[in-house]
């Protein structure tokens, strides 16, 4: 299966680490750092030239980032991987 981030990026679902809130996940130093070395490895794509609200980690050596204006809760939803999340028990 599929998942449209916006634009033209279409991604697999298998790849997806995780789907994650940018107002949520950013306030932690960790994740800055994340972000910040992704981005000077060139592993960053941005999907739209609007204000971001979330972003994926894609499996792969090396994974991508992929900044999104789509809500994490919409993507999960449209991904499928909440109802594979539940019926796992987790």
């Amino acid at each position: 299966m599929y998942l449209h981030l916006g634009q033209d990026c279409i991604i697999r679902t298998t790849e997806i680490l995780g789907i994650f809130d940018l107002d949520n996940t950013s306030t932690s130093k960790d994740t800055r750092a994340f972000l910040r070395r992704a981005e000077q490895e060139g592993r960053v794509i941005n999907v739209s030239p609007e204000l971001p609200k979330s972003f994926l980690v894609t499996a792969g050596n090396p994974g991508k980032v992929y900044i999104c204006q789509i809500s994490a809760a919409t993507l999960k939803k449209r991904s499928g991987l909440l109802d594979t999340m539940t019926a796992a028990g987790i």
